[in-house]
């Protein structure tokens, strides 16, 4: 697998499929190329764009280096993107969306943003959550507790007690405690929840956010605020659609919005 090296000498695996102008998909939480949405959207735009999906560092076949840092994984995405040519439309889902909002800030290497759903929670009043869910996430992984600080992920976005049982006696169960340390990255970027306006505020290159139609009101919202934030943003709702979004459904928006 073919592996860029990030400004601090992480290995960053990528693949890169089709051809046309570079298009980067970047995952949200406990996800990576081998287990995600990524690699069904990219077989379906790949006959539009050089499609680059990776394993964002911790993750898959991407090596890490300790302490994280948000910058860090700004570099991982630039050195994509310079691998790439130097310049690539982004596509981000879910808390990957702060990480493509942070590296639009930081330069000019993004020529379009789409992005869907991020999950600024502090948009809706949920602060207080947001922060006993960081410190209690905090405190499992200081005490070497993987599989209960992915439980208390999955319950924190939602999933019933009784599906995460079910889930962790999964003989997949052991894959996702691997990722474990990599949801401190991701509360990490999302910062305190909220819409980081001032940053946003500086992105001037063409934007796209998209919620789903059936996904929670929370989410519909937080990706209004977020489209209210970028000064050149366009908002949409795809009918139907939640969190999970379908690779058919959502293609022809990006392949309409990117132009090709």
């Amino acid at each position: 697998m073919p592996v860029v090296t990030s400004a601090d000498g992480t290995a960053i695996a990528y693949e890169r499929t089709g051809s046309g102008p570079a298009l980067v998909l970047v995952d949200g939480a406990m996800c990576y190329r081998a287990a995600g949405p990524m690699q069904p959207l990219a077989a379906l735009l790949q006959d539009n764009f050089s499609v680059y999906t990776y394993d964002r560092r911790g993750r898959g076949e991407s090596s890490d280096t300790t302490p994280y840092a948000v910058a860090r994984e700004v570099e991982d995405l630039q050195a994509l993107i310079a691998q790439a040519g130097g310049e690539a439309y982004v596509y981000a889902i879910s808390s990957g969306v702060a990480l493509a909002l942070a590296t639009a800030a930081a330069g000019p290497w993004i020529t379009k943003l789409a992005l869907y759903e991020p999950p600024f929670m502090a948009e809706v009043g949920d602060s207080a959550r947001i922060k006993e869910y960081t410190e209690r996430l905090s405190e499992l992984l200081d005490a070497g507790r993987r599989g209960d600080a992915v439980a208390l992920f999955m319950t924190n976005v939602g999933i019933p007690a009784e599906a995460v049982a079910g889930i962790r006696a999964q003989p997949g169960w052991a894959a996702l405690e691997a990722l474990a340390p990599t949801l401190a990255y991701d509360d990490e970027v999302l910062g305190d929840g909220s819409v980081p306006r001032d940053l946003a505020s500086t992105i001037a290159v063409p934007a796209l956010v998209l919620g789903g139609g059936a996904s929670p009101q929370s989410l519909q919202q937080a990706a209004k605020a977020t489209a209210d934030s970028l000064p050149a943003a366009e908002h949409r709702t795809l009918d139907g659609q939640t969190h999970d979004v379908a690779p058919d459904v959502l293609t022809p928006v990006l392949v309409e919005f990117f132009g090709a």
